[in-house]
């Protein structure tokens, strides 16, 4: 099969599964370059230069699927592109898309944090049709897998980067089949995309709450609120104890380490920045309702 794909390294694995299925990639769509802790495009531009497919940068447009379609592409495969994808069929008869979720549940751009704050017992990969409506189209496969008690961004990011992997794979081997035979999602859930309000930390909530906050959104950051200053806080830890403390109220330091209390203890938060002057000014916005 002679197929295209949009990605970026977060879902290098996809890509090099169709590669080693045999198929041949014909281009690569990708982004700019991303903050190197999250990943960025090099080893999927590394990728496509090995195999001879040209690479785009720039936004995918529908002349973009035209040119596709002129030049024999049977498959696009998006995994992870930040942009909407125009109107494939025709000229490109298949477009599929591997959504990090057990759809229908969790429809949307990035739905891995909400997972944990809702204290889900699985996740998935889903690989489905791609249609003009989000993460609604049918389903040809899925991988799914438990989640721990203590699941963190980072490590449901890496499961479900290798459950896409499998997924992938199995994809290749049987793609007509599977496409043949894809099953409508009826009813799903739609997940908006993560905004800073949802990132902001409440220290009169219970610490267990706020250790499932961190978790969720990891070494993305959280936002805190210490002693009248807004700090992105990547990594914290905390404990349950009795207190005539006012919540938020910074009770020991030593060395980058601040102890704060909460509503039923202590979160103490271990790896943390001041956040710039435009972010600060942007919550205060949030917090004050424009």
């Amino acid at each position: 099969m002679r197929f295209a794909i949009a990605t970026y390294d977060r879902y290098l694995g996809i890509f090099e599964a169709f590669c080693h299925a045999g198929w041949v990639p014909m281009k690569l769509f990708t982004v700019p370059l991303r903050d190197p802790q999250f990943g960025d495009q090099r080893a999927s531009i590394a990728l496509a230069e090995q195999k001879g497919a040209s690479i785009q940068l720039s936004r995918m447009s529908q002349q973009d699927i035209a040119a596709l379609g002129s030049d024999g592409c049977e498959v696009l495969v998006v995994a992870g592109y930040d942009w909407k994808v125009p109107q494939c069929s025709p000229p490109v008869k298949h477009a599929i898309n591997f959504h990090p979720s057990p759809l229908p549940v969790g429809r949307g751009a990035y739905p891995l944090p909400r997972a944990i704050l809702e204290n889900h017992s699985t996740w998935g990969v889903t690989c489905h049709r791609l249609t003009a409506q989000i993460d609604a189209g049918e389903i040809l496969a899925a991988e799914h897998f438990p989640l721990r008690a203590d699941e963190c961004h980072e490590s449901l990011d890496l499961r479900v980067q290798i459950a896409a992997k499998r997924l992938a794979e199995r994809v290749a081997r049987n793609f007509a089949e599977l496409w043949r035979l894809a099953v409508p999602q009826g009813d799903g859930t739609y997940w908006p995309k993560i905004t800073l309000a949802d990132k902001l930390m409440d220290f009169s909530r219970p610490i267990d709450d706020l250790l499932r906050h961190m978790r969720a959104y990891g070494r993305t950051g959280s936002l805190a609120n210490v002693a009248g200053v807004w700090h992105i806080v990547k990594h914290a830890a905390g404990w349950r104890e009795a207190h005539g403390h006012p919540a938020g109220t910074v009770i020991h330091t030593y060395a980058r380490a601040l102890v704060v209390a909460v509503a039923d203890g202590y979160l103490s938060i271990l790896d943390s920045e001041v956040v710039p002057p435009h972010l600060a000014a942007q919550i205060t916005a949030i917090q004050q309702g424009r």
